[in-house]
C-alpha cells in the first residue's frame, strides 16, 4: 500500500466523517424543539421511553446527541432519572439504523431493481438535489433539508472511497495479522472503544469498520470484539457530559457506561460460550473464522444491542440501586438548571428551554403589577414585600437568560431559531422594566399608606378603569406571547394608544379638580406618577406585541419596530379596534 493509498483512505475517512456529522447537524435543526418536547413528554412508561430514545437516535442519527440530551434534561429536572433508563437503552437500539443503510453498498446484483438499492446508485442523485436546495433557497428547512442529502451523498462517498482504499491490503500479510490480533477480545474491544472515542460517534466508527469488511480482511472472531468496544466508547460523550453536573445527572451518564459494559460482556459471554459448545459453522468454517461484510457487520450490531436491552432492561431498578450507590448523596434545589451548557450545541432545544423560562419570567412580572396595585387599594407589608421579591426573581431572569442567549448565538442557528432568539432577547428586556415599573407602583401606595393619602372618588373610579385597562394589555401580552397568538397580538397596540389617550385624560381631569380646590398638589404628584407608570408599562406591552408580530415567519422583518407600528395604523383593522376600546374605557368614565 503506497503513500497515494494511504491519502486515499484518510481524505475517505474525513469525507465520511464530515457528511456523517453535517447530516446529523442538520437533522437536529430540521427536528427543532419538537424531539424535546416529545422525550420530556413520551416517557410515562419504559417501552415508551425505549421506543422514544430508538426514535429519536435514529432521526438525529447519534445516540451520543440523545443521550448527552437525556442526561441534560435530568440535570435540569426536566425528567426523573428513572425516566432516562429507557431513553439510554433505545438509544443504542436506534444508531444502528446508519449500519443497516450503509449495508446496502454490499448488496451485489446484475438486477437493474436490486442494483438502484445501492447506496451508490441514488447518492448522486442526492448529491444534486441537497446542492440545489442548498444553493438556490433562501428558506431555512430547505437548506437544512438540501444539507441532509448532501450529508448522506458524502457520507457514502466517503464509504465507497475507504473500502476502495483498503481493498489491496486484503493481500498483505501484515494487516491479515492484525485482525487475527483483534480475536483475542481484550484487545478488540479495547480497539473498538478507542476508535470510537476518537471520532466520538459509535454509527461513524462502525461504517469505518463497514469499510474494512467489505474489502474482506475482517473475520466474525475479529468483528464481535470491535462492535462491543465500539459501543462502550460511545459513552465518552455521556460521561463527559455528567462533570460538573449535578448526582442524578452523574448518576445517567453512569447508567449509559454501566449499561454498554455489562451488555458487552454478557454479548462476549454469550458469543463465545455458544461458538465453544455447539461449534457453530457456515460452509464448512467455523463462524469465528468466517469473513464478513457490511452486511454482517450491521446484524451483529444490531443483535449487540437489542439483547443488551433485552437483558439488561428488566433489571433497570437493580442498575439504579447500583448508580445511586456508586454516586451517593443528594441534589439541593439549583436555580435556573435547565440552562444547561449541555444544550448549546443543539440551539432549538436550547432555545425551548429559554422559552419556558421566559414564560415564567412573563407570569411573574404581570404578577408583580397585579400585586402592587392590590396594595394601592389595600396596602400590605407582605405585598409589597412580595413585589420586590419578585421583581429580583425577574432581573435573575433577565440576567441569566440574556447571557445564555448571547451564548447560544455564536453557534450555528437555523433562521427560524435565529428568529427565536432575537424574539426573546427582545422580550426580556421589556419584562423586565415591567416589573421595575411595578416597585414604582408598590412605592406609590406605601407612600399614600404612610402619609395617610386617600384620593377622592371621582379620582379613585378614575384609576379604577385605568388599571382594568392596564390589566387588560398585560394580560393580551403574556397571552399573546406563550400561546403565539398574533390576532391578540395585533390588538394590544391600539389598546397601547387608548391607555395613553385615557391617562391624558385623566391628568386633564386632575388639573381641573385643582383648580377647583378639590384636589392638593401632594395628591396631584402620587396620582401622576402613577399614570406615568401605568403609560409606560403599556409601551412596553406595545414592544411585546410589535416584536411577536415583526419577528413572525410572514412578516415583513426589514421594518424597524416604529415602521412597524406606522404599517399597523394604516390598517382598516387598527382604527376598528382602537374605536371599540375607546367606546370601552372613556364610557366608563363618565358612568
Amino acid at each position: 500500500m503506497d503513500l497515494f493509498s494511504v491519502l486515499t483512505l484518510v481524505g475517505g475517512l474525513a469525507i465520511f466523517l464530515y457528511g456523517m456529522s453535517a447530516m446529523g447537524q442538520s437533522l437536529e435543526k430540521m427536528a427543532g424543539g419538537k424531539l424535546e418536547r416529545t422525550m420530556e413528554r413520551l416517557t410515562s412508561s419504559t417501552a415508551k421511553s425505549v421506543l422514544l430514545g430508538a426514535g429519536v437516535t435514529s432521526v438525529i442519527q447519534s445516540s451520543s446527541a440523545t443521550t448527552v440530551m437525556v442526561v441534560g434534561f435530568v440535570n435540569s429536572g426536566l425528567m426523573k432519572l428513572k425516566q432516562a433508563v429507557g431513553d439510554i437503552m433505545g438509544a443504542n437500539i436506534g444508531t444502528t439504523v446508519t449500519a443497516w443503510i450503509l449495508s446496502l453498498a454490499g448488496i451485489e446484483s446484475s438486477n437493474i431493481f436490486v442494483k438502484q438499492l445501492k447506496p451508490s446508485s441514488f447518492s448522486p442523485i442526492f448529491a444534486i438535489v441537497g446542492v440545489v436546495l442548498f444553493m438556490f433557497s433562501k428558506v431555512g428547512r430547505r437548506r437544512d433539508t438540501g444539507m441532509i442529502f448532501v450529508g448522506f451523498a458524502l457520507l457514502m462517498f466517503g464509504m465507497d472511497t475507504m473500502t476502495d482504499a483498503v481493498k489491496p491490503l486484503t493481500q498483505n500479510e501484515s494487516f491479515k495479522q492484525l485482525f487475527v490480533l483483534f480475536k483475542n477480545p481484550l484487545f478488540g474491544v479495547l480497539a473498538g472503544a478507542v476508535l470510537t472515542a476518537v471520532v466520538q460517534s459509535s454509527s461513524s466508527s462502525v461504517g469505518i469498520l463497514q469499510a474494512l469488511a467489505v474489502s474482506g480482511g475482517v473475520t466474525f472472531g475479529a468483528a464481535v470484539p470491535i462492535i462491543c468496544g465500539q459501543n462502550i466508547g460511545t459513552c465518552i460523550n455521556a460521561v463527559m457530559s455528567g462533570i460538573g453536573a449535578n448526582k442524578n445527572a452523574k448518576r445517567a451518564s453512569l447508567i449509559h457506561l454501566l449499561f454498554n459494559l455489562l451488555g458487552s460482556a454478557i454479548f462476549l459471554i454469550l458469543y463465545y460460550s455458544v461458538t465453544a459448545i455447539f461449534d457453530i459453522s457456515v460452509g464448512g468454517r467455523a463462524i469465528a473464522d468466517m469473513q464478513v461484510g457490511a452486511l454482517e457487520i450491521a446484524l451483529v450490531h444490531a443483535g449487540f444491542n437489542i439483547c443488551a436491552t433485552a437483558v439488561l432492561l428488566p433489571c433497570r431498578n437493580l442498575l439504579l440501586k447500583l448508580v445511586c450507590r456508586m454516586v451517593k448523596g443528594d441534589d439541593g434545589e439549583q436555580e435556573f438548571k435547565i440552562l444547561d451548557d449541555r444544550f448549546l450545541n443543539t440551539p432549538s432545544f436550547a432555545l425551548e428551554h429559554c422559552r419556558r423560562l421566559t414564560e415564567d419570567m412573563a407570569r411573574t412580572s404581570c404578577d408583580a403589577m397585579q400585586k402592587a396595585i392590590d396594595a394601592y387599594y389595600a396596602y400590605d407589608v407582605q405585598l409589597d414585600r412580595e413585589v420586590r421579591t419578585m421583581e429580583g426573581k425577574v432581573d435573575v431572569y433577565e440576567d441569566k437568560l440574556g447571557s445564555y442567549l448571547v451564548r447560544l448565538g455564536g453557534r450555528g442557528m437555523s433562521v427560524s431559531d435565529s428568529r427565536e432568539k432575537t424574539r426573546l432577547l427582545h422580550m426580556i428586556g421589556d419584562l423586565e422594566r415591567i416589573s421595575d415599573h411595578a416597585v414604582n407602583v408598590i412605592a406609590a401606595a406605601e407612600e399614600m399608606h404612610n402619609d395617610k393619602i386617600e384620593f377622592s372618588v371621582d379620582a379613585q373610579g378614575e384609576l379604577a378603569v385605568a388599571t382594568d385597562a392596564l390589566m387588560a394589555i398585560m394580560q393580551m401580552s403574556v397571552d399573546a406571547f406563550i400561546n403565539e397568538d398574533l390576532e391578540t397580538a395585533s390588538k394590544i397596540e391600539p389598546l397601547s394608544e387608548v391607555i395613553g389617550l385615557l391617562c391624558d385624560d385623566l391628568k386633564a381631569r386632575h388639573v381641573q379638580r385643582l383648580n377647583q380646590g378639590r384636589c392638593t398638589i401632594k395628591f396631584g404628584f402620587v396620582f401622576n406618577d402613577l399614570l406615568n407608570n401605568f403609560e409606560r408599562v403599556s409601551d412596553h406591552c406595545s414592544n411585546i406585541a410589535v416584536c411577536l408580530l415583526q419577528t413572525a415567519p410572514a412578516a415583513d422583518g426589514e421594518l424597524g419596530g416604529h415602521g412597524y407600528i406606522e404599517k399597523l395604523r394604516h390598517t382598516g383593522e387598527f382604527d376598528r379596534v382602537k374605536e371599540e376600546y375607546i367606546n370601552k374605557y372613556f364610557s366608563l368614565l363618565d358612568k
